[in-house]
């Protein structure tokens, strides 16, 4: 029986900001079901690897399918929910918790006035991020951590069959991390892909099926995104970081495969 398509994926892919190479023909899929997760430093191509995806970054060669429609012609875009790096929920404009969700659904309903299932979305996801008490208060009397999880409510809103997040558990605190992880652990649950990038796996490790290394804009499979941490986020630490993940595989130490070295 063949094998089932996946719902992302890059092959040979390059692209560049402005005259910087930043991916240099790295192969990514995530299968139906699947939680990836892009570990690296910072400018290793993670961000820029997943804003690809989604559009933000033209491909300067290589190919992008999703759900296995090319991308120039895919139009679906209810179908991915994103979580972009690092900003406010409503960028100083004033508006409810429930208003900024809501949103989520825009893609769905077409600039419709909600319907009652429209409703049921949002109030699902802002209870699964632990905000439903929130939901009549201004996004600009939230602290960091909770804008982050509003733009979680509205990714998952849009009901998602592939949720992209982009450092999800930057600025959130570890109360909070827990609530993210329970919400992307339901999530999972109901069938939805997952592609994200990480700094660190905490709370987020035990629902990873796989994890890919991104360095110098190429990117490399590799297993255990705990053992990755000195890894992933201090690469020059390593002298030889395909040996490295090789040993990682294998069963190894960091400082067996690289003599010299701290694990």
């Amino acid at each position: 029986m063949a094998a089932p398509q996946p719902v992302m994926s890059l092959r040979a892919a390059t692209a560049s900001l402005g005259a910087r190479t930043v991916l240099r023909g790295i192969d990514l899929t995530v299968g139906s079901g699947e939680v990836v997760a892009l570990l690296g430093a910072n400018g290793s191509g993670k961000s820029t690897a997943i804003r690809t995806v989604i559009g933000q970054v033209p491909l300067s060669g290589g190919e992008l399918e999703l759900f296995g429609t090319p991308f120039a012609r895919f139009r679906d875009w209810r179908r991915i929910g994103y979580v972009p790096q690092r900003s406010t929920a409503a960028a100083g404009v004033p508006a409810t918790v429930r208003e900024v969700v809501s949103s989520g659904r825009l893609a769905r309903t077409r600039l419709r006035p909600l319907g009652r299932a429209d409703r049921a979305a949002v109030a699902r996801a802002l209870d699964v991020v632990g905000l439903g008490h929130r939901a009549k208060d201004s996004v600009n009397a939230l602290s960091g951590g909770q804008h982050q999880r509003v733009l979680i409510a509205r990714a998952l809103a849009s009901e998602p069959d592939l949720l992209i997040m982009d450092e999800p558990l930057a600025g959130v605190d570890l109360a909070a991390q827990d609530v993210l992880a329970e919400a992307l652990r339901e999530q999972v649950g109901r069938g939805t892909s997952v592609l994200l990038v990480l700094h660190e796996a905490g709370p987020l490790a035990p629902l990873i099926d796989r994890a890919v290394l991104m360095r110098d804009g190429l990117a490399e499979s590799v297993a255990d995104p705990e053992r990755l941490h000195d890894l992933a986020c201090h690469p020059h630490d390593t002298r030889d970081a395909a040996a490295t993940a090789a040993a990682i595989q294998s069963g190894l130490s960091v400082s067996e495969a690289n003599p010299g070295t701290h694990a």
